[in-house]
């Protein structure tokens, strides 16, 4: 049986973006929400993560991963064309650098980022232009910064080892992602509660209900781990 055309969601990025599919990860919650709803020929949506490492303080010797700001939104601005011209209707949402928590880099790194530190101050410097940008490409930018420090005690549950993101870390972003999803006047919707599931006809074969002679359309049901994301606090103080 062949399903309905399904869009496809593509994460593009670093480290942030390799690590977030693990356990608890915003890629593992988002590929969760959106089962039975993906695929395509082109990429309905794009969401973008570079900052972090470019935002690093640039090493004595010239080399490491820092990249000058003008040069960072230069590449950024080449990679958002390049994703509007593929088609007309892939979406772009792009994720700016978040908050480093600076002792605890320290203690899981020793040394290693001496003389190529990562510091808040950058985090923020690079985040903001990056906004700026999506202002003037008219593309959605989420303030990773801004979202994560809204969290008084962001430095201890949000980040690993300072840098990557632990589960309630995670959660922060799914929310402003879907947040985004919910609210931009794109057609066709790609907020998972309101695309259309998959192979969502009824069938015998499904749980009989209490009274005997219905079944219970399952693909209509909605996770009791999924509950947490169809509620209305999915809004932003940004």
């Amino acid at each position: 049986m062949v399903g309905p055309g399904r869009p496809q969601f593509v994460l593009f990025g670093s480290s942030v973006v390799q690590q977030c599919f693990n356990d608890g990860g915003w890629g593992a919650i988002l590929a969760d929400l959106y089962d039975r709803k993906e695929a395509a020929d082109q990429p309905s949506l794009v969401i973008v993560y570079f900052g972090g490492n470019d935002s690093i303080q640039p090493h004595p010797s010239g080399l490491g991963a820092h990249v000058p700001l003008p040069e960072y939104v230069e590449n950024m601005k080449k990679i958002a064309l390049h994703l509007k011209s593929l088609s007309d209707k892939t979406r772009l949402i792009f994720l700016t650098s978040p908050p480093v928590n600076e002792d605890l880099i320290r203690q899981h790194f020793g040394n290693l980022h001496d003389n190529q530190a990562r510091t808040n101050e950058s985090c923020h410097i690079y985040a903001e232009a990056l906004v700026d940008l999506g202002k003037q490409l008219d593309i959605k930018v989420i303030n990773l910064c801004t979202a994560i420090q809204q969290r008084e005690d962001w430095t201890t549950t949000c980040l690993t080892d300072g840098i990557h993101f632990t589960a309630e870390g995670s959660k922060i972003v799914v929310k402003e992602i879907l947040k985004i999803l919910k609210e931009a006047e794109w057609e066709p919707s790609l907020y998972w509660m309101s695309m259309p599931t998959e192979f969502a006809e009824d069938s015998p074969y499904y749980m009989v209900r209490p009274d005997g002679k219905t079944t219970l359309n399952s693909s209509k049901v909605v996770s009791r781990w999924k509950l947490e994301w169809t509620r209305n606090g999915i809004s932003s103080k940004l």
